[in-house]
């Protein structure tokens, strides 16, 4: 079968991670890959060329989860940000709380970096994360 002009599955999945989250009372975090082209952080909080992010209700402002982007308003050291984060860029999402959550492949990686489940699918797998 044919895939013709299909949505990316990834902002479907952190929406609705997102909501589960939040409807449950845990607070969802996210994994950013920040050398994607087209985020906009503060360069500070990057370590190891990833940022974590709270991206609860009461940590944002103006949350959107689009196809292609999620932006919001948020405080870095109670300064008032406006973050934008292309979809792709994202690592994973999960609980503060629980460590429950979802990861991503991420798209960006070189093709030489070493991957513990080579020619797995590309699927989101559901695991602890630490």
């Amino acid at each position: 079968m044919e895939k013709v002009n299909q949505t990316e599955w990834r902002p479907y999945l952190l929406r609705a991670m997102h909501e589960w989250m939040s409807d449950n009372g845990h607070t969802p975090h996210i994994v950013v890959n920040a050398g994607v082209d087209g985020l906009v952080v503060p360069e500070e909080y990057v370590s190891d060329e990833k940022i974590i992010l709270n991206v609860s209700q009461s940590a944002t402002k103006d949350l959107i989860i689009a196809n292609q982007l999620m932006s919001f308003e948020t405080r870095f050291a109670c300064i008032p940000q406006t973050v934008k984060i292309p979809i792709s860029a994202v690592l994973g999402i999960y609980a503060r709380e629980t460590r429950e959550g979802i990861s991503f492949e991420n798209e960006h990686q070189s093709s030489g970096s070493d991957h513990s489940d080579e020619g797995a699918s590309k699927r989101p797998r559901l695991r602890v994360v630490e």
